[in-house]
């Protein structure tokens, strides 16, 4: 195994002096990288007070797109580029700390690919604010109980979460990054066994990822809807008739064995995540050049009303990377439009595109601009 572990029971007693050599040579390293590591945290910290005089935010996410991107570009050694975002970000968090802690509302408890996906975008060195519903992620965001918020929005699977989508429309929340997760999900259980199983927890969409596994090897048990998968492996720990589905993390926090591994219908199953945060606190991020613009609209119930609104974006050259559509429950058949733009309003062709836009609908909101999921 690679420093620091161990390649054998008692590999500390070692003799050979090839490997003492770059065990040794791995330790001056590491001091080495603990000494710029705390030369970062200085400068940072001198960055955050210049930050307070001139009263702006600490977190930005564009800046660390950037320096992400940057040092991607520049790698040149055997460290692969999906190592290095995840490092770099926890070194920002655990800098970012230093100044003012950040406190960020998820879909809990413990466990959940909500949190999962908190973590990776923000880093560990946060104040966690677990939620017990989406409903409840928007309300301490827009509260300010929490600073940030992070929401489901899109799995490629069964499609959009309509409850976060739903809530963008009547909370003042909009989005300043973005974060994409793979969903591997376990059937968790007290009993290392399928048998027996009468009910399986889970959260409905995870449920449904799930369903032709479900209807091959537990044909028979309940489908129980919860509030979440870590609250669907909570249960399962009260009671031996119930199983969970939920990460390995989730069953670790509520000690239960993993029964069934990686039983989502869709091997490449991933969810995305939006960052939500109150416009009165955070500033629209500026453009970092990998942008996503996303929208709301509607348009007047007439003909080629949806044509005549997309015209602008072909005039100008804007690309539309989603587009989804939901029930306005006015009861006249009308709907919103949800429409995920490439690129930045800073940018003139964007704005010009947007402008037009905006003139050919009933109803128009910008939901957030921000820099495209660096993962």
């Amino acid at each position: 195994m690679a420093d620091g572990g161990s390649d054998a029971p008692n590999a500390s007693a070692t003799t050979d002096p090839a490997l003492l050599a770059l065990r040794d040579q791995i330790d001056s390293v590491d001091r080495e990288l603990l000494d710029l590591l705390n030369r970062r945290a200085t400068l940072a910290g001198e960055v955050g007070e210049l930050k307070k005089k001139e009263g702006s935010v600490v977190f930005r996410p564009e800046r660390e797109a950037q320096v992400i991107d940057g040092l991607k570009a520049r790698n040149g050694g055997p460290l692969k580029n999906d190592s290095v975002a995840p490092i770099w970000r926890e070194i920002m968090s655990a800098c970012r700390a230093l100044e003012t802690p950040t406190r960020v509302a998820y879909l809990g408890p413990a466990g959940t690919f909500s949190e999962l996906a908190a973590l990776g975008f923000f880093g560990s060195s946060i104040v966690r604010v677990p939620c017990a519903s989406i409903d409840e992620v928007f309300r301490v965001t827009t509260t300010g109980a929490a600073d940030f918020g992070v929401v489901p929005v899109e799995n490629s699977t069964e499609g959009v979460v309509a409850r976060s989508l739903d809530l963008f429309l009547t909370t003042p929340l909009f989005i300043i990054g973005e974060t994409s997760l793979f969903v591997r999900h376990n059937l968790l259980r007290r009993e290392n066994s399928l048998d027996d199983v009468q009910a399986v927890c889970a959260h409905p969409q995870a449920l449904a990822q799930c369903h032709g596994w479900l209807s091959t090897h537990l044909p028979h048990a309940e489908r129980r809807p919860v509030s979440s998968n870590a609250e669907g492996a909570r249960l399962a720990s009260l009671d031996k008739r119930l199983a969970g589905i939920a990460s390995e993390r989730a069953g670790s926090e509520y000690g239960l064995h993993v029964v069934a591994p990686a039983i989502q219908d869709d091997a490449h199953n991933r969810t995305r995540f939006a960052i939500v945060t109150h416009p009165d606190r955070h500033p629209a991020p500026k453009a970092s050049g990998h942008d996503c613009t996303s929208l709301v609209v509607s348009v007047s119930n007439k003909p080629g009303a949806v044509h005549d609104m997309l015209v602008p974006l072909k005039v100008h050259g804007v690309s539309m990377t989603r587009f989804e559509s939901r029930p306005a429950r006015s009861g006249q058949w009308e709907y919103y439009f949800y429409i995920d733009l490439q690129g930045h309003p800073d940018e003139p062709h964007v704005a010009q595109a947007m402008h037009e836009l905006r003139a050919a609908c009933a109803f128009f909101k910008v939901l957030g601009t921000y820099p495209l999921d660096s993962h």
